[in-house]
């Protein structure tokens, strides 16, 4: 056999004897994994993993790799017996928002494929017989939810692994990560330095000591979780043969932060409901790997009974059957948790062949880990990486004081209520734009995303909404969708579509792409044909090798040799970091080139409207006409004294620009506008109403309107596909692709009643069938009907009728053609 890359794994957990596992079955055969504990037992997170699986989740690639999870471990049997026992999983609520959130998730469920149902609570009660059935008004049961053996799935993947040539070493700790030249070389023990070409940290909550070699922030914090076992409930007596057997369904009751699992007669009890434990490495000091056993690990923390005590009487409550018995043994385990609750996957930007695969809970590991192999066998994930993408945060987000607070209030809000526009409410203010002090006068409501503080409405426009028609006002909203929304985006809206508003485009990410070497990069990277003129703005998208859109950016050609991109977060930072050094340090003299953040230090106002031209012609002696600057090209200008860097392009469907200047003079261009605008109507306008406009004219949003899943065709985005163009990424992919020939479309929905508004994730059902799910969706102020969009079979044509289910309500919907407002592009053409 061929030898393959020589790979190193760090952690023979549950994720990493996964990924050897996915690894062999791919054909690859030099493979090593490193524990610092006892093979038999390393005493990691996955050593006391009380192994409850609810696959259901808001994320579709989650509750994906839950999914595989779920099979993975049903197929992986010794004697007849397989490593998870599908009991089902049941959740209950107590209260009507519990109820309410129930069916949403059971919305997430059908969107992904996971079969549930809502049960009233005699049904709840009939399934799980000792439940208080007057405490709970319903639940949502999964019957393919279940327990993960996960201790015995880890022996038997080490002994399939083993003999299909995996070399495991245990009792072995690692101290350094050798590299060359920027790339990964070996992995230090105390043993020497084992040979690697790739090194995939696995390590579960020491994985930010093992990024820590290599320099790479992992932002995860080890936080220690309560469970304890019961002594024997008398009415489990006879009900399970095998000491940890279990036959009931695995059981949420969130509003008290619990969970719970048979073990044969005992109970097994896991609680949230607990003040956060940071668990600081450091001071868990070294263990004797001889010593290690079920009660002594590095992983497991002694009980601190005083913060079980109210989940144990809550626990009575609800299972009265547990009055009988007693709390035998507890312990509080270590877990890693993130700043916004998700696993951390992908390379290393800095150190080429160094991957991570943290912060994986026994849920979704065979599913992550699946989806690492194929990256390095294949560079692509079938299932999107972006909501578990390493690089996804921040710069100011991987500071240890921010991983700290946050994954400490995400494991205070594990089980809570979240709407999806949830604010967080510390910490706050990290990063404000120019514009801040100007927006807090006008009453901005900010909410937060990637650390920016973002208006999304503004109450100085509330006395606009007597000013505004009729036939512009919004139907009232239900309450969960009313949520973080005002009416006061239907006016701004209004004053976007008639007369000239502000928007704040701060927090768009800013790179330039310079260096003689640049447009070669921006050509292999993106679809389209950036050769042209300075001056020039390009809308374009980036893929991976399959076709997938790995985003879309707008590329402005400053100089021969300089471009600004706009794009979408730290995952796109950090693919052209790599591509540029990869670039510079394997090509000629003249192929160099450096990619620099500069979003901090400028910022960025979309002025946009039918009267955009007249205002800004007020304060600028600079060509604003079709002539003096076209759709689609940018231009150097002087705004009020400030100069601007003004590209003709619109985001909400409307003529004006987006103008761009530095971080020092932003208050200074917001003035003059501002001022100049008076005798215009103008406004400053938020996201609500942006949400809504760009809808309407049909703009997709990377990251839910299409994904590395996503072929450009699908997506409805095929103009942005130059195939051309000598080459590529991606390019190889696409031949022989048209939109008419995709399986499935991103398609637009109207809703037929006008006033029935969804959110997004919802399941769309075709002749009683779930088809599809909700991408994005908005109130069309402009149209006056709500939109959403959503993939749905090619089978399913303009003029059908859908239906989108709403927290278990179907609202009817028909699909449409898009754009809905401004097809002819008149408006926005100027």
């Amino acid at each position: 056999m061929t030898s393959t890359p020589r790979i190193v794994i760090i952690g023979a957990g549950i994720v990493g004897t996964n990924l050897a596992d996915e690894l062999v079955t791919r054909g690859w055969n030099n493979i090593t994994v490193l524990d610092q504990g006892p093979l038999n037992m390393p005493g990691g997170s996955t050593s006391h993993a009380p192994g409850l699986v609810f696959q259901t989740n808001p994320s579709k690639s989650m509750a994906l790799f839950a999914k595989y999870t779920v099979e993975k471990l049903l197929s992986l049997t010794e004697d007849g017996q397989s490593c998870f026992n599908q009991v089902g999983g049941l959740e209950v609520a107590t209260n009507e928002t519990r109820l309410a959130d129930l069916k949403r998730k059971l919305g997430y469920a059908q969107s992904w494929g996971i079969d549930g149902k809502i049960l009233t609570r005699e049904e709840c009660k009939e399934l799980y017989p000792l439940i208080n059935e007057e405490d709970i008004l319903g639940g949502l049961h999964v019957p393919t939810d279940g327990l993960a053996l996960a201790a015995r799935a880890v022996q038997l993947l080490i002994k399939r692994t083993e003999a299909a040539g995996v070399k495991y070493i245990g009792n072995t700790e690692v101290t350094g990560i050798e590299q060359s030249n920027r790339r990964v070389t070996g992995v230090e023990t105390a043993d020497g330095v084992i040979p690697a070409d790739i090194v995939v940290s696995c390590a579960g909550f020491w994985g930010a000591k093992v990024g820590e070699l290599i320099g790479m922030s992992v932002p995860l914090l080890p936080l220690a979780h309560q469970y304890v076992k019961t002594t024997p409930v008398p009415a489990q007596k006879g009900k399970n043969e095998l000491p940890n057997g279990a036959q009931l369904p695995i059981l949420r009751h969130q509003d008290q932060d619990l969970y719970y699992r048979e073990h044969g007669d005992r109970y097994g009890i896991g609680s949230y409901a607990h003040r956060p434990m940071p668990v600081d490495l450091d001071e868990l000091g070294s263990y004797d790997p001889s010593s290690i056993s079920e009660h002594n690990m590095p992983s497991r923390l002694d009980f601190t009974l005083e913060d079980f005590l109210p989940a144990w009487e809550a626990t009575k409550q609800i299972l009265p059957a547990l009055r009988e018995s007693e709390i035998e043994d507890g312990f509080n385990g270590i877990f890693s948790f993130t700043p916004d609750g998700g696993s951390l996957v992908g390379e290393s930007k800095e150190v080429d062949g160094f991957f991570v695969a943290e912060a994986v809970w026994v849920t979704h590991s065979a599913g992550i880990a699946r989806a690492v192999a194929e990256l390095l066998t294949t560079g692509k994930s079938q299932i999107d990486l972006g909501d578990c993408d390493i690089h996804r945060f921040e710069e100011v987000q991987l500071n240890p004081e921010y991983v700290s607070e946050t994954s400490q209030q995400n494991f205070v809000e594990i089980y809570d209520v979240m709407h999806p526009l949830q604010p967080k409410l510390s910490p706050r203010n990290l990063r404000v734009s120019p514009f801040h002090a100007r927006h807090k006068q006008l009453g901005g409501y900010f909410l937060e995303g990637a650390g920016w503080e973002r208006p999304y409405w503004f109450e100085a426009n509330a006395e606009l909404l007597k000013e505004m028609p009729d036939d512009w006002q919004p139907p009232a909203r239900d309450a969960w969708s009313g949520m973080f929304s005002s009416p006061i985006a239907a006016a701004e809206a209004w004053k976007t579509r008639t007369a000239v508003a502000m928007y704040d485009m701060t927090p768009l990410k800013r790179l330039e792409v310079s260096g003689p070497g640049a447009l070669k990069l921006l050509q292999e990277l993106t679809t389209g044909d950036l050769s042209k003129k300075p001056g020039a703005v390009t809308y374009t998208l980036l893929l991976d090798e399959a076709g997938g859109v790995r985003s879309d950016i707008t590329v402005a050609r400053l100089s021969e040799d300089t471009f600004q991109l706009g794009a979408n977060g730290n995952i796109d930072t950090a693919y052209f970091e790599r591509a540029a050094r990869h670039q510079t340090e394997n090509g000629s003299a003249g192929d160099w080139v450096q990619v620099r953040d500069t979003t901090g230090g400028t910022c960025c106002i979309g002025l946009w409207g039918p009267l955009a031209r007249d205002l800004i012609g007020t304060v600028s002696n600079d060509d604003f006409s079709n002539d003096g600057l076209k759709y689609f090209r940018s231009k150097k200008v002087t705004i009020g004294g400030v100069t601007v860097t003004a590209m003709r392009l619109s985001y909400v469907g409307e003529l004006g620009w987006e103008l761009y200047t530095s971080a020092d003079n932003g208050q200074r261009l917001w003035d003059a506008l501002w001022k100049a605008g008076q005798p215009f109507g103008v406004i400053a306008a938020g996201r609500a109403a942006f949400s809504s406009l760009r809808l309407e004219k049909g703009y997709r949003s990377w990251g839910t309107d299409m994904t590395t899943e996503h072929d450009p065709y699908e997506a409805g985005l095929g103009f942005a596909v130059k195939m051309t163009k000598e080459n590529f990424v991606g390019k190889a992919a696409l031949a022989g692709r048209t939109e008419e020939g995709s399986a499935r479309r991103l398609r637009c929905l109207t809703v037929d009643d006008g006033r029935s508004l969804v959110l997004g994730k919802e399941p769309v059902f075709y002749k009683d069938q779930a088809v599809g799910y909700v991408t994005s969706a908005a109130y069309g102020y402009s149209v006056r009907k709500p939109i959403a969009y959503a993939y749905l079979p090619a089978a399913v044509s303009i003029g059908d009728s859908v239906e989108i289910e709403y927290f278990g309500r179907r609202i009817q919907a028909t699909v449409t053609q898009d754009p809905l407002y401004d097809p002819t592009m008149s408006r926005l053409r100027g």
